[in-house]
């Protein structure tokens, strides 16, 4: 193949942090359908903070890294990365929608010998029997013969500053075992972490989408516990501490799963199984549980209230952190709504403070008011519903009435001043 020049189309959370990267090496361009976007980022801030504003401005400076909504200006790429989102709908079903747009993008300027890979986390057969086929019927060009294809799940864990996209060991693969080759090199040399390359592109599928299937499984696992352990008068997580002195032991906690990963990717695996005549019990299961835990803090909270003689109606409720994980500014699928809705059926005034939240954004996805400032006004039950490190000296006595609830999904506060906890 001739000179590597690099095309990653969606430049979110996953894209950006991936050409940036791709930059340092090969000659990058970002493709965004959003003009905005592309402004501020040609401006040198990155608004999901997954990509600070010094190396954004080194990329663009230094390395050549521009971003565009111009389709011309990624023609004479040969190596086309997809990073797009992969939602679910109303009705929990896999959303493609953003994959097809992109793979029509892809076949509007893929040329001859061209590479496209796919990031975007799929069930197994997505790539080739869905996104190809447009790509093909685009370009007016064949798999295999005039065009090739390869996939190479995200790992891109939002808000880790610790666990970048270079640190993280990538898997790949490729549509032919020398094209399998080509795109497992062109990750390897920017990945320190390494590589591993997968068999075929539906075993690379597979592997992403068990990743976060298999977690959410075990958080549902724990979940359960919670509740076993709270109508037991037991606390959790003294028991998960202890059960965590054997070697083999999996510390996972119980929480708020939410975000578009965890929540999200299991009921792209649960469809697949489906579709192949397998009723998948255990991945529903997990999810049901999981979706119902925003829902089960409300009513804990309420109960607490309820016990303390604390009136419900009327009564002034303060949601502490609203993103769907801490010390980021994303809100996509986050279940601390759940709690708001759940709440909110009981004619309650509630404040939601969130630091890191966009409050247009929160208005604009959830029709709901999030505000960036320290309420003023003491509530009667206050929940911590995530654990921003800008809560880590929070007084969170000073913010509640004298007689008051605190309820604390993360056990992130002083356990002696909450009067419950998952």
């Amino acid at each position: 193949m001739k000179e590597i020049r690099i095309c990653v189309i969606g430049l979110g959370y996953v894209g950006l942090p991936l050409a940036r990267l791709f930059s340092t090496k090969y000659p990058t361009v970002g493709f965004d359908m959003n003009p905005a976007r592309v402004e501020a980022l040609m401006g040198g801030h990155d608004s999901t903070l997954e990509v600070a504003d010094d190396l954004l401005k080194d990329a663009i400076d230094n390395h050549g890294f521009t971003c565009t909504t111009d389709l011309e200006m990624i023609r004479d790429c040969n190596f086309y990365v997809v990073a797009v989102p992969t939602p679910v709908d109303e009705n929990n079903n896999p959303d493609l929608r953003p994959l097809y747009g992109a793979s029509d993008t892809v076949g509007k300027v893929i040329s001859k010998g061209d590479i496209v890979v796919y990031e975007s986390t799929v069930y197994p057969g997505v790539t080739e029997d869905e996104c190809i086929p447009v790509v093909e019927r685009v370009s007016g060009m064949k798999y295999n013969t005039d065009f090739f294809a390869g996939y190479s799940p995200e790992r891109i864990n939002p808000g880790d500053k610790l666990h970048t996209v270079e640190l993280i060991k990538k898997v790949t693969s490729g549509s032919t075992p020398e094209v399998a080759e080509i795109v497992n090199n062109v990750y390897a040399s920017v990945i320190k972490a390494g590589t591993h390359k997968a068999s075929s592109i539906k075993v690379a599928e597979a592997a992403k989408v068990i990743e976060n299937s298999q977690r959410d499984i075990n958080i549902a696992f724990v979940n359960e516990l919670s509740k076993i352990f709270n109508r037991m008068g037991i606390d959790t997580h003294d028991v998960l501490e202890a059960a965590a002195t054997k070697w083999n032991f999996l510390p996972f906690k119980p929480g708020l799963v939410g975000g578009h990963c965890i929540g999200v990717d299991p009921y792209y695996l649960a469809q697949c199984a489906q579709r192949h005549g397998y009723n998948p019990e255990i991945i529903l299961a997990g999810r049901r549980t999981n979706d119902g835990m925003g829902e089960y803090v409300a009513n804990q909270t309420l109960r607490c209230m309820l016990k303390k003689g604390i009136p419900v109606l009327k009564s002034h409720i303060l949601i502490l952190g609203f993103t769907f994980k801490e010390n980021c500014p994303d809100v996509r699928n986050t279940k601390v709504i759940d709690i708001y809705k759940a709440l909110a059926e009981f004619d309650l005034c509630i404040t939601v403070y969130d630091p890191w939240a966009n409050p247009d954004i929160v208005r604009k996805e959830y029709g709901i008011e999030v505000t960036n400032q320290l309420p003023t006004e003491k509530a009667d039950a206050a929940i911590l519903a995530v654990a921003h490190s800008k809560f880590d000296n929070l007084d969170v006595l000073s913010l509640v009435k004298q007689k008051h609830v605190i309820y604390d999904v993360k056990a992130f506060l002083d356990r002696n001043i909450v009067d419950g906890r998952l």
